[in-house]
């Protein structure tokens, strides 16, 4: 049973080999896919076993407004560009009053893609940027 009290504002912050990259406002795509192999087991007609193989990670995309923070992605990218190499890192839900509500242990990340902002003066929403990283795994933290 909780506490009663549920995240009505959740940001993410992330870091990733040490460097923090910020806070952002959504954070989508945590999840895993385990293949599954069916083996049908001889004189044994009333099921197939169903075997575990490879999991599959779903890359992490985290969107938020373009701040003071956006130079950190591109000091971050900026490395990355000399020398590809993966980092662990870390993913924390924060409440406003930055009570952390759950974390994972990202393992591996890479780089997939960074999108920045569209200014555009006749639009007034807010300039946004996302990042999509891929990794090998999560842990709870």
């Amino acid at each position: 049973m909780t506490d009663g009290i549920f995240a009505t504002s959740v940001f993410f912050k992330l870091t990733i080999g040490g460097n923090d990259l910020g806070d952002f406002s959504t954070c989508s795509g945590l999840g895993a896919e385990v293949e599954i192999e069916s083996y049908a087991e001889g004189g044994n007609n009333g099921f197939s076993w169903q075997l575990p193989g490879r999991i599959t990670w779903s890359n992490i995309t985290l969107t938020r407004a373009v701040t003071e923070d956006t130079t950190k992605i591109a000091r971050w990218l900026d490395e990355i560009v000399r020398r590809v190499e993966p980092k662990d890192g870390e993913i924390v839900a924060l409440r406003p009053n930055l009570t952390p509500i759950v974390s994972w242990q990202v393992l591996g990340i890479v780089p997939v893609r960074w999108q920045g902002p569209s200014f555009d003066p006749a639009n007034s929403a807010a300039a946004v940027e996302s990042l999509e990283i891929a990794h090998c795994g999560l842990r709870p933290s």
